[in-house]
């Protein structure tokens, strides 16, 4: 696939993202601030943390806390987590009507123990009738708005235990604008290495855009992907964290232009600056720096950065604070271009995947899920 036949922009539905590149949602990380900030560097899809339906139905003022957008996001992306197709329903209908959502996504993807335990995230799509039910009610409360849905899964539970294919068909019978495939099961979690081959032979089984996740750390990886596997588009998660700037790089990539150079130590600081500004401005200047010190060792990964400045921007808690530290940096240090390329964020070894008793013993599903798999909390 040369520059010249790479997609330009990203069509779902009705929208039309003008770069092929979508933010996921990473509890804790993509909120309103740092999705503003990924959106100054370049254009691409931002998707708000993840919401369970059963929270924003109830109206959990944690859930609708999340509701916050950017005043750059060109459209107002939201991914919902749940396991009922008529919560689900209820959610997305609140979603479209009471806060002018422009898109819709829904996690079935999210290895974590809590969710999956009770058959929620990447558990659910074993069951595929309640899959396919999901998604046309879903599907069906957007609608009237003319807001698309999409789906995020993974390759499925275990090797033995795949659904990313039956995924894709009921996705597209139920009418989803797009799915996106992680190239990795439950059990992998965030290790070893995404297999690519499984975007590419699911971009094939299906007639809806794919979007293809795993292991994009620079936005080579991104064409990379695109070539190697065929699909329509690509969602960055962990290689953005502490390198908002990737998505500059990703513009230039799929545009066809020279990709700028790589940032120095004061620009990084400057990133960093303008990073806990916004994170003032939605939660107030001490609560956004304490809430910036989880970014800075993504920001400072492979730099000299002496380790008291380090040890000391961990306790940050105001402005003045975090400006007198960031000017102790040298501002000339180049970037390391060892980290180049090299996993970022959480990543851990293969772990069991942890489902309600009998899960695996059908793909049908024998009794109702328990409620509390759609307790009033966010996130995963």
């Amino acid at each position: 696939m040369s520059i010249a036949t790479l997609p330009r922009t990203l069509r779902l539905g009705d929208l039309e993202v003008e770069t092929p590149v979508v933010l996921a949602p990473m509890a804790g990380v993509t909120n309103a601030a740092f999705r503003q900030l990924c959106a100054e560097q370049g254009a691409g899809l931002y998707v708000c943390e993840m919401i369970t339906s059963r929270g924003l139905v109830q109206g959990d003022k944690t859930s609708l806390a999340m509701l916050n957008f950017a005043p750059n996001e060109k459209f107002r992306s939201v991914q919902l987590y749940g396991v009922d197709p008529e919560t689900i329903g209820r959610a997305v209908e609140i979603l479209c009507a009471d806060h002018g959502v422009d898109h819709v996504d829904l996690n079935f993807g999210c290895p974590v123990p809590k969710v999956t335990r009770k058959g929620g995230g990447a558990a659910l799509p074993w069951k595929d009738v309640l899959l396919g039910q999901i998604l046309t009610r879903a599907v069906a409360a957007a609608a009237p708005y003319g807001v698309p849905v999409t789906m995020k899964t993974r390759k499925g539970i275990d090797d033995e235990h795949l659904t990313y294919l039956d995924a894709g068909r009921i996705a597209q019978d139920a009418g989803c604008a797009a799915i996106a495939l992680h190239g990795r099961t439950a059990v992998q979690h965030y290790s070893g290495h995404a297999d690519w081959a499984s975007i590419a032979e699911l971009k094939t089984s299906v007639d809806i855009p794919v979007l293809g996740n795993g292991d994009i750390w620079e936005a080579a990886d991104a064409i990379r992907m695109v070539e190697e596997t065929g699909c329509d588009g690509v969602v960055v998660g962990r290689g953005c964290l502490g390198r908002p700037w990737l998505f500059r790089d990703l513009a230039a990539a799929f545009a066809g232009e020279t990709v700028v150079g790589l940032p120095t130590l004061g620009e990084v600081a400057a990133v960093m600056r303008r990073h806990a500004e916004l994170l003032g401005g939605v939660m107030g200047e001490e609560r956004g720096c304490i809430e910036f010190r989880k970014h800075i060792a993504w920001y400072l990964k492979g730099f000299s950065a002496g380790k008291e400045v380090r040890s000391r921007l961990g306790l940050v808690s105001s402005f003045a604070d975090l400006d007198d530290l960031l000017g102790r940096l040298d501002p000339t240090e180049p970037y390391p271009v060892g980290e180049l390329g090299t996993p970022r964020g959480r990543q851990g070894t293969p772990k069991k995947v942890s489902v309600p008793d009998g899960w695996l013993d059908s793909r049908e599903l024998s009794a109702p899920l328990d409620p509390l798999a759609e307790d009033a909390t966010s996130g995963g």
